[in-house]
């Protein structure tokens, strides 16, 4: 399994690892990380570029809005001032495949032509002009499902079958890109773990996986470090480490082709020893 991502060509014949790159002050996990006097700052971002690069990730997630539960929403230029920028650096500094965490027309735009790979959108396309702009880019797409918005969604998810419901909602995303002129082989899917979803959801997407994606259309996961780690153990953020490895281990065994992560190093030699146990190629 292949996707193509501008100019490179991602196998996905295993398990992948996407490094997690907030350029916000708000994230849950690292907003502010990339901070200095109040300001983005580039070598900070391009430092925590080339540790993950050198730790196995093969795809750089940049976000400049934060979606966590609660997270109110950004001007289209404050986004692209925090977005474009980094694109740009890591591009000239780094050969890898870059992801543009976004949902706004524009910033889809300027992150494809500032040489980004791959749009990841949390809102499948669906905000006025998306879909076009994707479509007119030529990038791979990760098409997310996510009941309600950040600000909203955790207040009161309910489905009639959690699993069915999201392969519904992903399957009629496919089609619209298909009715754009999007290619399928241009498409990644994301149940969207903990984008309006119980633990429980959650842990009946996790064990549905490969239910939720037509037959040799890539899933991505990100469950790395989710308020559901932290309610089901326990633990605060910075504790969450053994869980996001636990349930990393579960998505590529589930089927999970991506695995949008914090922790890399962690997570690759997760995913190198679950080849090595069960005889995979290495």
């Amino acid at each position: 399994m292949k996707i193509i991502c501008a100019k490179h060509t991602l196998d996905l014949t295993q398990p992948v690892v996407m490094g997690v790159l907030n350029t916000t002050p708000d994230s849950f996990s690292d907003g502010g990380h990339y901070y200095a006097s109040g300001a983005l700052n580039l070598s900070l971002v391009l430092r925590r570029a080339e540790q993950m690069l050198s730790e196995g990730a093969e795809i750089l997630d940049v976000g400049g809005e934060s979606t966590r539960p609660g997270a109110s929403p950004v001007t289209e230029q404050e986004e692209l001032d925090r977005v474009v920028p980094v694109i740009e650096a890591i591009g000239a500094n780094f050969d890898a495949v870059i992801s543009v965490d976004t949902s706004t027309p524009a910033v889809m735009r300027e992150s494809a032509a500032a040489g980004a790979g791959l749009i990841n959108d949390v809102r499948a396309l669906e905000r006025p002009g998306a879909l076009q702009a994707a479509a007119e880019t030529g990038l791979a797409i990760c098409l997310m499902h996510m009941q309600g918005q950040p600000v909203t969604m955790q207040q009161d998810p309910s489905y009639t079958d959690v699993v069915r419901d999201v392969a519904l909602y992903l399957q009629a995303r496919i089609d619209r890109c298909l009715e754009q002129g999007i290619a399928i082989e241009r498409l990644i899917l994301d149940p969207g773990f903990g984008f309006g979803k119980t633990d429980a959801d959650n842990l009946a997407l996790l064990r549905n996986l490969s239910q939720l994606a037509p037959a040799q259309m890539p899933i991505l996961a990100g469950l790395s470090r989710k308020s559901m780690i932290g309610r089901l153990l326990d633990r605060d953020v910075e504790g969450r480490l053994p869980g996001s490895l636990a349930l990393a281990m579960l998505a590529a065994r589930n089927g999970a082709k991506i695995l949008r992560v914090h922790d890399i190093a962690e997570t690759v030699d997760v995913l190198r020893m679950q080849q090595w146990v069960y005889g995979e190629d290495r």
